[in-house]
């Protein structure tokens, strides 16, 4: 078995699967906007837009920290 091969089946014992759904991320990230942390990589990675964290239900005063 090539180096690689043996590289991708240990891989899959390490990582465990995350099923996060576009409301689950929304929720994510509006909770740590409320902390003060950093969003963008959730917030481009699913695409969201500051309309839809504030129909969500964010302060604008988080939304525009």
């Amino acid at each position: 078995m090539g180096k690689a091969k043996k590289r991708g089946f240990n891989l899959k014992d390490k990582i465990t699967s995350y099923n996060i759904t576009r409301k689950d991320a929304i929720i994510a990230v509006i909770e740590k906007k409320q902390n003060n942390e950093d969003t963008s990589k959730l917030m481009s990675l699913f695409g969201l837009t500051t309309e839809e964290l504030l129909e969500a239900g964010a302060s604008y005063e988080d939304i525009m920290q």
